[in-house]
């Protein structure tokens, strides 16, 4: 019973500072707080240290680490400046420039991880928009909106797609083959809510003369970069494990003489991988102690089984808790039911979709937020969920006529 009581107070406590994003008193963010429930899990005795290791999905932590150091070497090559450019020569009306900016967004989201995505291209987006005199918000809101939804697309998109591949064995050709005419859609959608609800900005008779931002290239590492993420693509389709495919690559990016190797290092999310870890120990140890019979069998009645009920309790989850400890925390409810396969899709879609929800949602949300802040745009709870909410609901509904 105390383990128990123990386990449940650990794990209340993670996930209200996971929801909050900190904890003044203590200065304490996400990543400390994962952190540390996963260590109090061991000191309280729910867990053994061996099993606090064992939980930990390395092949995820792996995956995340290695696209991470490739997304480096592009920023340092000039790639995002170079596709920045691409898109905005030719967008001679907000509605075109709009609809580059998504199209930017969610590819690069695709092929990247969408948090390394907000954060690069919030920048760049700010300055195009700002000197062509145009009001930042909406194409801010949309750079984070078409980051969630294109990365439904693989299982590289984001981190929750990273533990969903991971945990469901689906591989990265399967999973975009169903997920991919999903983010197709949301992105469409994307354009079209934005455009709507700013009917001011895109859906007037207006030629910009667009001033594409300079770009630095560095040809090459450009040449580098770009060889490894074709062949980190190509090695995913061939059916090779990604989590090893990715650390190749990204330790390759670290052999080179044209730069020091702290430099493709700044490039790693150290606080991300280690909220990573300690929530993988953190919902172990829920799991271990809190996870009766009964209430798993709870659990199980529910029609889990059927797509809608799963999403909606995804999505619920997902903006309680945050969309990665959801997926953790949905997992044993998976396995027995009757196309764990098609469960396991429903949730990666409706976990990453409802990031859009709410600008709590994702973390590439709140990068957008506090990257706009710096430049001195504020992002209002109440200006990201005019656009938010309808998109989300378009979005999950297109989802779930897709996937049946």
């Amino acid at each position: 019973m105390t383990q128990t009581f123990a386990a449940g107070l650990i794990f209340a406590l993670t996930y209200l500072v996971m929801a909050r994003g900190h904890f003044r008193p203590l200065r304490i963010d996400r990543a400390g707080a994962a952190l540390l429930g996963g260590i109090a899990m061991v000191v309280a005795g729910v867990l053994r240290f061996e099993d606090a290791i064992a939980a930990i999905d390395w092949d995820t932590i792996a995956l995340l680490l290695g696209m991470m150091l490739l997304v480096a070497q592009l920023r340092l090559a000039g790639f995002f400046d170079l596709v920045t450019a691409f898109a905005v020569r030719r967008a001679g009306h907000p509605l075109l420039l709009l609809s580059a900016i998504v199209l930017v967004s969610g590819v690069l989201s695709a092929l990247l991880v969408n948090d390394t995505v907000c954060l690069i291209l919030t920048p760049l987006v700010l300055s195009v928009v700002v000197r062509l005199g145009r009001r930042p918000l909406p194409y801010l809101v949309a750079v984070a909106l078409a980051a969630n939804a294109g990365s439904v697309a693989t299982l590289t998109g984001n981190p929750q797609n990273m533990i969903v591949g991971s945990l469901s064995g689906i591989g990265y050709g399967a999973f975009a083959s169903a997920l991919t005419p999903v983010a197709a859609m949301a992105l469409v959608l994307t354009v079209a809510v934005v455009a709507v609800m700013w009917r001011a900005e895109f859906l007037v008779a207006v030629r910009l003369r667009v001033t594409p931002p300079p770009v630095r290239l560095n040809a090459g590492m450009l040449a580098k970069g770009g060889a490894a993420l074709a062949g980190v693509m190509a090695a995913f389709l061939a059916g090779v494990r990604p989590a090893e495919a990715a650390l190749a690559a990204g330790a390759l990016m670290l052999a080179t003489r044209r730069v020091r190797p702290h430099r493709l290092y700044d490039g790693i999310d150290l606080p991300l991988l280690l909220m990573f870890c300690g929530l993988f120990v953190v919902v172990a140890g829920a799991q271990r102690a809190l996870l009766t019979p009964d209430i798993t069998q709870a659990v199980a009645a529910l029609p889990l089984n059927h797509a809608a009920p799963l999403a909606l309790l995804t999505v619920a989850l997902s903006n309680l808790v945050s969309n990665v400890p959801a997926v953790l925390v949905l997992k044993p409810f998976l396995a027995p039911l009757a196309d764990p396969r098609r469960a396991w899709l429903v949730v990666a879609m409706a976990s990453t979709l409802a990031g859009n929800l709410f600008i709590m949602g994702s973390v590439a949300n709140l990068i957008v937020v506090q990257a706009a802040a710096r430049e001195g745009v504020a992002i209002g709870f109440g200006a990201y969920s005019r656009l938010g909410v309808p998109l989300t609901v378009l979005s999950l509904l297109a989802g779930l006529a897709w996937l049946g």
